[in-house]
Formats: structure tokens, C-alpha cells, sequence
């Protein structure tokens, strides 16, 4: 049998999708990236913005199609909205929370859909009435046949389970041999006006200190290059239990693992608060040699009227303060912000602060996004007062901005040797791509594809608005 699992939205899904496919893959499901040969079709769901789910809508009616012609079993998780839920309950034969993932397997069993696991830990068995498979001929291919499934026992929403931990004892299956994420917390305590993520992911709950230093031990170790702390708010670690290090210490003791194996690797964090991000926080980044030097931090808008309607609990003032820090204590590191244009009643005034926050910033890259309602959040309640023709008009003044600066700083590199963790080939004939440790995208003169996953040094050739051009220092 095969699957197919679609992923959208953020990291942290991304991270998920890796213990999802675990849990399938131990179930003796293989993975195909061709839905029209699967025969579970699954979906990571992102509610942060509303493109997303209607991408959702549109792929299981395309798979409920599907079904007409052949057996197909279709779930979804992720981050769902409860109005979504509702609605996916009709449409998917499974919906449910990832801390319930570990609780798939049987799920699928009562729902009498038989796996290949489930075949061979019942070899005494002739055949198998739920789909009236030959066991013998099984053993070497795996297969639905035509038949209609029997229904579940009960509504395939599995009970909510806050207790996240279940997810997190799943061992990844990790798509990549030298990048990994690494989830630290989830949910959010914060409650943004804008956000859903408390309503899909719940509160804060912070992962086991020992687990996350054993997991990021074990992959600097296997030779991993990149790895990402992932958390809705990574800087607030450890604040939900009594007994527990802060990220700070957190990043100390990671800093020390760095110290001691001697393997070449960047560990970076997102997302973090300005609310929360100490002085000690970026002490640590500065003490060791594999935190890496870049620093992702939402400012969301230069308006403090705008940040307290967001309900931000945090001001420019505090942002600057932050920044300082930064510039301080990591003088090269490279500053990623995220924006949202055009949210409810902001006036040309207030983006004006935004824009000259980018001036006072000079961020190196910001994800800038239009602002949409979201069903759950409090802002959904309020009229989206700002025509999309300003919103877009907004995100490219704020765009062309973020080039200006960007493009100055890259052009400083030009001429300098710089590390770069080679990724993946490029479009363009002749060229790898890949990063260096400020995340800036680096393009390398060479066609060697063996280098994808290592560390190289290159001299900076060219530069432009969003990204540098470099050749191998031999």
C-alpha cells in the first residue's frame, strides 16, 4: 500500500509531517509522490491564512473523486480552525489533533481498513475478510481491493488530547540527511488579535530539555549541518513548567554540545517574541560557534497603535532595545523580521512608522503579508476596512524597501570568503543553491551535485537584491 501526504504552512508542519510519516511508514505504508497511486491521502492543514485551507477544500474534493473509482482512505490534521473541523468531518474519513497521531493506527482498524503490519501479525489467517485479500499473495504486494469499506464504529474525530508529549516521543522519519527541525514547544499563550494558531494548537507546552539536547546531540553527531528549533513563541521555553531551564539555557547547553563534537553545524531558532527575547538570549548566540548567526524576529508593524490593536505586548521601544542587543553582541548577524500590511483600520500614518522602522532596522529579509481574517481570532470580529489594491500597494513599498537594504548589505559581501551549506541544484544550468550562515540565498558557480549537504568556502563574486553569487575557493 502507498500514501500520499500533502504539507502546507509552516515549519513546524513540516516538522510534524516527519513523525506522521513515521507513524505510517511503521503501519508498512510506502510513500508516493503520485496521488493518483495512493491509497491513503493525507493533508497537514495550515489556518494561518485562508489560501491554505481553500487548498485543502480543493484537494479532497479532487480525492473524493477519487473514491468513486477505488478505495482511497483520506485524512487531515495540522492546524484546524473548530469551524473547519465541522466541515472536514463530512468531507475526510479522518480528522484529529496531532498529539492524537499515535492513536492512528487503531483508528484505522476500526475504521476496518487493513495494513500490511496488520497482514503479517496475522499470518494464521487464510484471508482477510475486511477486503478479502489472499494473505499468501500479500506478502509481496499490498493492495485495496474493490470493495466497499466497513464504517467506523464511530465519528472519525479522535478525542482532543492537550498532552502534546505523544507526539513528540514519535521518532521522525527526517526528510533531509543535513537539515532537520527540531520541535522545543507548542501552542502559544499570546493570543495576537490576527492569530489562530491558539485555537488550532492550544497553549504553550514546553518539550523535555533532556529530549531536545538528546535529539539535537544525535543529529550534530550524524553529521547534520542545519538544524531549527521550532515554536510558535521559542523564547518563552520553559516558562509553562515549574521545574525546567529557559531557552537561554537551552541554547548554553546546546552551545556546549557544539563545543565538545567538533562537527561543522548551524543551529538556528523561530519564532520568537519580543515580549520575551533577553539580553542572555543573545549572549549565548554570540558565546558559541554552531548557534547560528541569524535572528528571526517578528515586529509585525512599526506602529505602536497598530502593535496594541494586534495585542502584541510589545512596543518599538522594546523591539529597539532588543535590536541593540543584537548589534551589540552579534554585530554580523543577519535580522529576518515578519510584517503585516493592511490590518484592520491602519491608516497611511501608521504604515509610514513601518516603513521607516524598515530605514531604522534594515532588515536583511522580512516576510511581508497581506492581512486576512481568520475565523477564531478576535480581529475576525472587526471590518478588514483596507482595500486589497492598498494592501498590495503596501507590501511592495515595503518590498522594494526590504530590497534596497538587503541588496546594499549583500553588496558588501562581494569580495569576502564566506561558508555556504550547498542545498539543492538551481533552475539556471551550471549552478547550486544554498545559504550561509546569515540565511542570505547564495548561488555557487559548479555543477558538482555531491556537494549538496556539506559546508564549502566561496568567495562572494556578485550580489544582488535578495541574494549573492560565490565560486568554490579550492
Amino acid at each position: 500500500m502507498k500514501y500520499h501526504l500533502l504539507v502546507l504552512g509552516c515549519q513546524m508542519n513540516m516538522s510534524d509531517s516527519e513523525r506522521v510519516k513515521s507513524v505510517i511508514e511503521e503501519m508498512g505504508f510506502i510513500h508516493t509522490d503520485n496521488e493518483d497511486e495512493a491509497d491513503m491521502l493525507g493533508v497537514l492543514s495550515c489556518s494561518v491564512r485562508q489560501k491554505p485551507i481553500d487548498k485543502v477544500y480543493s484537494r479532497i474534493h479532487k480525492w473524493n473523486k477519487i473514491k468513486n473509482r477505488r478505495n482511497v482512505i483520506t485524512f487531515v490534521s495540522g492546524c484546524v480552525l473548530p469551524d473547519d473541523k465541522k466541515k472536514f468531518l463530512k468531507l475526510f474519513d479522518f480528522v484529529f489533533d496531532m498529539s492524537e497521531l499515535n492513536d492512528f493506527p487503531n483508528m484505522l482498524k476500526e475504521y476496518g481498513v487493513v495494513t500490511p503490519m496488520s497482514l503479517q501479525s496475522d499470518l494464521g489467517k487464510e484471508k482477510n475478510d475486511d477486503f478479502n485479500i489472499d494473505v499468501e499473495k500479500a506478502s509481496t504486494s499490498f493492495s485495496l481491493n474493490p470493495v466497499k469499506l466497513k464504517p467506523a464504529s464511530s465519528k472519525a474525530l479522535l478525542p482532543t488530547n492537550k498532552n502534546i508529549y505523544k507526539l513528540w516521543n514519535v521518532k521522525p522519519h527526517y526528510e533531509s540527511d543535513f537539515e532537520a527541525f527540531v520541535p522545543i514547544q507548542n501552542g502559544c499563550d499570546k493570543y495576537c488579535t490576527y492569530c489562530a494558531v491558539p485555537y488550532t494548537r492550544g497553549r504553550e507546552v514546553s518539550r523535555p530539555s533532556a529530549e531536545i539536547i538528546s535529539e539535537v546531540k544525535l543529529l550534530i553527531e550524524n553529521g547534520y549541518k542545519s538544524i531549527t528549533l521550532l515554536g510558535q513563541n521559542v523564547n518563552s521555553y520553559g516558562l509553562d513548567k515549574e521545574e525546567e531551564i529557559s531557552f537561554a539555557q537551552l541554547l548554553e547547553e546546546i552551545g556546549k554540545l557544539g563545543n565538545e563534537i567538533q562537527n561543522k553545524c548551524w543551529v538556528y531558532f523561530t519564532s520568537p517574541h519580543p515580549r520575551d527575547m533577553s539580553r542572555n538570549v543573545i549572549e549565548a548566540i554570540a558565546k558559541y560557534e554552531i548557534l547560528g548567526k541569524q535572528i528571526h524576529l517578528p515586529l509585525q508593524s512599526g506602529s505602536d497603535q497598530v502593535l496594541e490593536k494586534m495585542n502584541r505586548k510589545h512596543n518599538v521601544d522594546t523591539y529597539r532595545e532588543s535590536i541593540n542587543y543584537i548589534k551589540e553582541l552579534v554585530p554580523q548577524a543577519t535580522l529576518f523580521t515578519d510584517i503585516i500590511v493592511g490590518f484592520t483600520g491602519e491608516t497611511d500614518e501608521q504604515f509610514a512608522k513601518t516603513m521607516a522602522s524598515f530605514d531604522e532596522f534594515k532588515f536583511n529579509m522580512a516576510y511581508i503579508a497581506m492581512y486576512s481574517p481568520r475565523p477564531g481570532a478576535q480581529s475576525f470580529q472587526w471590518i478588514d476596512d483596507i482595500p486589497k489594491p492598498k494592501k498590495k500597494e503596501r507590501l511592495q513599498q515595503l518590498t522594494d524597501k526590504l530590497e534596497s537594504f538587503s541588496g546594499k548589505y549583500n553588496q558588501s559581501l562581494i569580495g569576502s570568503e564566506i561558508d555556504v551549506l550547498i542545498r539543492t541544484t538551481e533552475r539556471k544550468t551550471g549552478y547550486l543553491s544554498g545559504h550561509n550562515e546569515g540565511k542570505i540565498v547564495t548561488r555557487i558557480i559548479s555543477k558538482d551535485t555531491l556537494l549538496i549537504g556539506q559546508i564549502i568556502r566561496a568567495k562572494v563574486t556578485k550580489a544582488s537584491g535578495f541574494s549573492i553569487t560565490a565560486e568554490i575557493v579550492e
